[in-house]
């Protein structure tokens, strides 16, 4: 076989798409475990009473402009959310969403749910490639992440 036959073997079916998904995954690990210095050291005396007012907010019923942690969110929907978010390309979004779904803590880093996410994210992203398809631009998936991050 030619070295072009051996690639397009090797990429053949689920090959290149499990590729991607690795790649994307360690990307998204590798970004999350990056903290510029002086955005955690401002962020931390912040988001620690930051969090003492969430959890009042959450035993109360008011209402608070950031998004919080959505329970009532289908896994489905949950895992739309990431994926577009990641497909923005957007840290910040990715972030919010991140925040958004308890994957990620006030500072941004990984929560307790974020491994056990990520890997179930995987079995999803097979599962779910035409869905992926739609939103396979930065301009979609910001967008779609945009109408449906209140959900």
């Amino acid at each position: 076989m030619t070295r072009n036959q051996w690639i397009g073997a090797g990429c053949g079916g689920a090959g290149c798409l499990g590729l991607v998904v690795l790649v994307v995954a360690g990307a998204v690990i590798y970004w999350l475990n990056q903290k510029p210095s002086t955005e955690s050291n401002a962020n931390s005396n912040y988001n620690s009473s930051s969090n003492s007012n969430r959890d009042s907010d959450r035993n109360s019923n008011t209402t608070n402009s950031e998004p919080r942690s959505s329970s009532s969110m289908s896994e489905d929907n949950r895992h739309r959310l990431f994926q577009a978010a990641t497909a923005s390309q957007d840290n910040e979004l990715l972030k919010k969403v991140g925040k958004k779904l308890g994957l990620l803590d006030a500072d941004g880093n990984a929560g307790k749910n974020y491994a056990e996410f990520i890997k179930d994210h995987v079995v999803w992203i097979f599962q779910n490639s035409d869905w992926i398809k739609q939103y396979d631009t930065p301009e979609k998936a910001r967008a779609y992440v945009n109408e449906h991050i209140n959900d």
